[in-house]
C-alpha cells in the first residue's frame, strides 16, 4: 500500500474515532447516564493515542532525515569514487613521465640543456594534471560533504580557478548533513556567480576544531563598501541585477546556521594586493 494511502486512512480513522468519543461523551450527559469511570478510561485512550501520533511524528521526521542523508550519500559520493579512479589512472601515467624524466640524461649529454629540458617536461605535467590539485578533499573524513564540494568544482566555469585547503581531515560537526550541504552550496554558489574572467580566483578552506566544522570561502571582488557587506544576510537583498529570484540564499543559509548555535560571518580581505571577500561558517 502507498504511503500517502497509509496517511490518509490513518487521519480518517482518527478522526472518525474522536467524533465517535464525543458523540458518546454527549450522548452519557443527556442520557444522564454519564460514568467517570468510562470518561477516565476515555481520557486516558486519548493520551495514548496523542503519544502514538507525537511518537509516530518524531520517527516519520528521523526517517525523512534518514533517506535524505542516504540520497546525498548517493549523490555526491559517486563524484569523490570518480576522482579517485581519475587519480589512480594518472598514477599509471606519472609512472611512464618519471620514467621519461630519469632517462632523458641518456640522450642530453649537455648538463645545463639536460636540467631545462626536465625542468619545462615536469611544468608541463604539472599544467595538464588537474585532478591532483583536489586530493586534500580525499583527507576528509565527511565524505559527502568532499564529493559534493568536487561536484561544484568540476562544474564551475573553466576560466574559474579554486584553491582547496583542509586544514583537518577529522570533521566534526553536530549539523545534520543535509543542512550541512545546503549551507555549503549556497556560499559556494553565491562565490563562483560572482567570479568574472577578470576575478576568478576562490579559495576553500575546510577545518574542525572543538567538535565544530569550520568552513571558509573567499573570491576576488570589486569594491564592495561595509554598507552593503552589513546587508547581505538580510531577507530579499541581493547583489544580483536580476534580483527578482535571489536574495534568499544567504537569509536561509543564516537561518539553519542560528538553528544549530553556530555562527556565520562575512568580511573583506587583501590577498596579495586582490580584493576577497571571505565568508566562515562554524558550526
Amino acid at each position: 500500500m502507498a504511503d500517502w494511502v497509509r496517511k490518509f486512512l490513518y487521519r480518517i480513522f482518527c478522526v472518525m474515532a474522536l467524533m465517535v468519543s464525543v458523540y458518546l461523551i454527549v450522548d452519557f450527559l443527556i442520557s444522564g447516564t454519564f460514568d467517570y469511570r468510562v470518561f477516565i478510561m476515555f481520557v486516558l485512550m486519548v493520551i495514548v493515542v496523542i503519544w502514538g501520533i507525537v511518537d509516530w511524528r518524531s520517527n516519520y521526521v528521523l526517517i525523512r532525515q534518514k533517506e535524505n542523508e542516504l540520497r546525498l550519500y548517493q549523490n555526491y559520493l559517486i563524484p569523490l569514487e570518480e576522482l579517485v579512479k581519475e587519480i589512480r589512472a594518472k598514477q599509471h601515467e606519472f609512472d611512464n613521465h618519471l620514467n621519461a624524466i630519469l632517462n632523458m640524461h641518456l640522450t642530453i649529454d649537455n648538463y645545463e640543456e639536460l636540467v631545462a629540458k626536465q625542468s619545462e617536461y615536469i611544468t608541463e605535467i604539472a599544467r595538464e594534471d588537474d585532478s591532483r590539485k583536489y586530493l586534500p578533499l580525499l583527507k576528509i573524513s565527511d565524505k559527502i560533504l568532499a564529493g559534493f564540494i568536487y561536484s561544484k568544482i568540476v562544474r564551475a566555469p573553466e576560466y574559474v580557478q579554486t584553491d582547496i585547503r583542509v586544514w583537518n581531515k577529522e570533521i566534526v560537526s553536530g549539523i545534520s548533513e543535509h543542512h550541512l550541504i545546503e549551507i555549503v552550496g549556497t556560499l559556494i554558489d553565491n562565490a563562483y556567480e560572482a567570479c568574472t574572467e577578470e576575478k576568478n580566483q576562490v579559495l576553500i578552506e575546510i577545518d574542525s576544531q572543538n567538535d565544530k566544522l569550520i568552513f571558509m570561502i573567499k573570491n576576488q571582488v570589486e569594491n564592495i563598501g561595509l554598507g552593503e557587506i552589513s546587508h547581505f544576510f538580510e531577507k530579499g537583498f541581493s547583489t544580483k541585477e536580476d534580483g527578482k529570484k535571489h536574495g534568499l540564499g544567504l537569509y536561509n543559509a543564516k537561518m539553519l546556521v542560528n538553528r544549530y548555535h553556530g555562527e556565520i560571518t562575512v568580511g573583506m580581505e587583501k590577498i596579495e594586493e586582490r580584493k576577497f571577500i571571505s565568508f566562515v561558517v562554524v558550526i
